[in-house]
């Protein structure tokens, strides 16, 4: 099966979870697969992942909508008050490395960890409130299932410690335009030179 095995080949990359650590890490970079000229999804592709999913604007979506835009994402909870906020910082830093021309081909997505209370609603209210309710900027949740599977192919490791609260890793993750793995950042106020790199070499591959 195409899911177990992209789960299989992501999960050898073994990637240091933290909770609220503030301090500086390295950046890590993961399996680069080759782009798939026959227009099928690799075996590696987040686009084979069968899971829906419901956006700040309470519209259903499947990852494989966002197909052909390069995908900068990261899991957080809106009512987290250490970490997030600084992952939030880190996704508008990186967006504001960007040009426009880069930028037009880029979506940067948030993927709740607790979509119990991170309604629709909830998720449209708090990228109002962080001035990123307009694109490239996309919230998303869906069930604790469908939540659970995802981060187990980032390897975000998450965990409930209160009802309000969740130790979790702290990782940004970048795809291409196929929906393939190609880097990721760990931890807090790291310098993003490489993820911004990234980014940027995987738009011009689309041309």
């Amino acid at each position: 099966m195409k899911l177990n095995k992209l789960w299989f080949v992501l999960g050898l990359f073994v990637i240091m979870s933290c909770n609220t650590n503030t301090e500086k890490e390295q950046t890590e970079v993961v399996a680069v697969s080759t782009k798939n000229k026959s227009g099928d999804f690799s075996e590696m592709s987040i686009y084979n992942l069968p899971s829906h999913w419901t956006n700040q604007n309470g519209e259903e979506v499947v990852f494989k909508d966002f197909k052909g835009k390069v995908l900068v994402t990261v899991m957080i909870y809106t009512s987290c008050k250490i970490a997030c906020p600084r992952l939030v910082a880190d996704m508008r830093n990186i967006k504001k490395q960007l040009s426009e021309d880069v930028l037009k081909n880029v979506e940067m997505i948030l993927v709740s960890i607790d979509p119990e209370t991170d309604t629709p609603d909830r998720l449209k209210a708090f990228a109002k409130e962080n001035l990123m309710d307009e694109s490239p900027w996309t919230f998303l949740r869906s069930t604790e299932a469908n939540t659970r599977e995802f981060a187990a192919v980032l390897a975000v490791n998450y965990t409930e410690i209160s009802p309000i609260e969740f130790s979790h890793s702290n990782i940004i993750s970048v795809f291409n335009e196929q929906g393939e793995l190609i880097f990721q950042q760990e931890g807090l106020n790291v310098n993003s030179d490489a993820t911004v790199k990234y980014i940027r070499e995987a738009v011009t591959e689309m041309y």
